[in-house]
């Protein structure tokens, strides 16, 4: 579309200090009517506001706040671009007999894909392909690149506050993996989990030969005092944010997590998940830099990037590290050595903070946007945990089955999962767990709309 239809299209009747708030209007309207289609690129900060008469500041912020309610893709080397979105109105002329769908679709687990930065990754793994020699095409060190373990190594310093050596780290296909080696690498014996949390966990580490056992977590985190009597010497958290419910470890129990690994020689697999998404302060940083012989640390891309990277990364005590790189090198020789390459050019050149800065912003609009419709909607529904993440637990009043209402909400075209399966033995309250990341805030709004019709 020509650069003079966009400004014919977006001069607004406002004037004044509305003049910005009436371009953004007009430009959110423009794209959802279809006026501007899928993929249309836009005029530059600099451009539009000369042909607007506007300052540049206030195109730009226009420009962020689209990008971050999902109608603009902003990507570094390629301009501004109108985004894919879905229609939220059904179509009535879709015919009831096809295979159901989900309309809105609240999973957990997921950040923004399109949002991924695919310009800039491309120019990394070209960079890596051409800086690689022809020795470096043969099989890989199987602990990792040594470029990203070194990149990483500086990263989880500045952002995690976590000082750690380069050779202290084992590259691995994504958490899972991470935490498969770990359970190789471990005697066969009982491990506490978190309680609710993630069942694929379980379902993986009861596979590789350990005993999952529940351990109750409240809004302070995990029960360590429950820990203690229990038979188990090691225990798997997400301290930072936990998951599901959402709450970061309080720093009592984490000293008391802490004291109880230092006196009973207990090991602490620290799943720091998506700890770098927290909204409304730094987050705490993580526990191995407190215990680096009773911790192993465990982080990914996937909450950062894409899960298809397949990219974690795993730092044991070093008493582990011998075991777990011969359980890697006989698993699968080491991961693809260019991908790494490419991580450890964006983390260097400044693109993985870029992207974080990015996504903060746009993940924090949506979990606002969210929170904001449900207390206009559902106001007796609770929002629980802490500001991060990419998902939101919502309290259900007392009584009611949240197993019944993800069922009704399906059926309603809302898939969210209920928190009560995420139970292992504890009986907690009842929930939904709500993935904002994917969804732009209209169809987020459109989605509690659906969820309070239905309910």
């Amino acid at each position: 579309m020509a650069v003079e239809t966009i400004r014919e299209l977006l001069l607004p009747a406002a004037a004044g200090g509305r003049r910005g708030r009436a371009i953004e209007a007009a430009l959110r309207d423009a794209i959802r009517t279809g006026r501007l289609a899928v993929g249309t690129r836009l005029p530059s900060s600099r451009d539009l506001a000369r042909q607007l008469g506007v300052a540049r500041g206030t195109v730009t912020a226009l420009y962020e706040q689209l990008t971050a309610e999902g109608y603009l893709l902003s990507k570094h080397g390629s301009g501004t671009r109108v985004a894919p979105i879905d229609d939220p109105a059904p179509n009535p002329r879709v015919s009831a007999t096809k295979s159901p769908t989900w309309e809105f679709d609240l999973r957990p687990g997921l950040p923004a894909l399109s949002a991924f930065p695919r310009a800039e990754w491309l120019a990394a793994e070209r960079e890596a392909l051409n800086a690689t020699p022809d020795l470096g095409l043969g099989y890989p060190d199987p602990t990792g690149h040594p470029a990203l373990r070194a990149e990483l190594a500086a990263y989880l310093g500045r952002v995690r506050a976590l000082p750690t050596n380069p050779d202290d780290i084992v590259i691995t296909s994504g958490a899972a993996e991470a935490l498969s080696l770990l359970a190789d690498a471990l005697p066969d014996q009982r491990i506490a989990v978190e309680d609710p949390s993630h069942h694929g966990q379980a379902v993986l580490l009861r596979d590789h030969g350990l005993q999952p056992v529940g351990i109750p977590v409240d809004d302070k985190g995990i029960n360590v005092d429950a820990l203690s009597t229990s038979d188990c010497s090691i225990v798997l958290v997400t301290a930072a944010h936990q998951f599901p419910l959402g709450v970061a470890l309080h720093p009592e129990r984490r000293r008391h997590l802490l004291s109880w690994a230092a006196e009973t020689g207990g090991l602490i697999l620290e799943d720091d998940y998506d700890a770098e998404h927290r909204y409304d302060r730094p987050a705490l940083g993580a526990m191995r830099a407190l215990a680096p012989d009773h911790v192993a640390y465990i982080g990914s891309v996937s909450k950062v990037l894409a899960p298809a990277l397949r990219i974690g990364w795993l730092i044991p005590p070093r008493r582990l590290r011998d075991a777990v790189a011969r359980v890697k090198e006989m698993h699968d020789l080491g991961c693809p050595p260019l991908p790494q390459a490419a991580l450890a050019h964006l983390i260097a050149t400044g693109g993985y903070d870029r992207h974080l800065r990015r996504t903060r912003r746009l993940y924090r609009a949506r979990r606002d946007a969210l929170i904001e419709a449900i207390t206009q909607h559902l106001p007796q529904w609770q929002p629980v945990g802490i500001a991060a993440g990419l998902h939101l637990v919502v309290r259900l009043p007392d009584g009611t089955d949240d197993v019944q209402l993800r069922e009704k909400l399906a059926a309603a075209g809302v898939h969210t999962p209920a928190l009560s399966t995420y139970s292992h033995t504890a009986a907690g309250y009842p929930g939904l767990v709500l993935g904002y990341a994917a969804l732009p805030p209209d169809r987020l709004r459109a989605a509690v709309e659906r969820i309070a019709s239905a309910d």
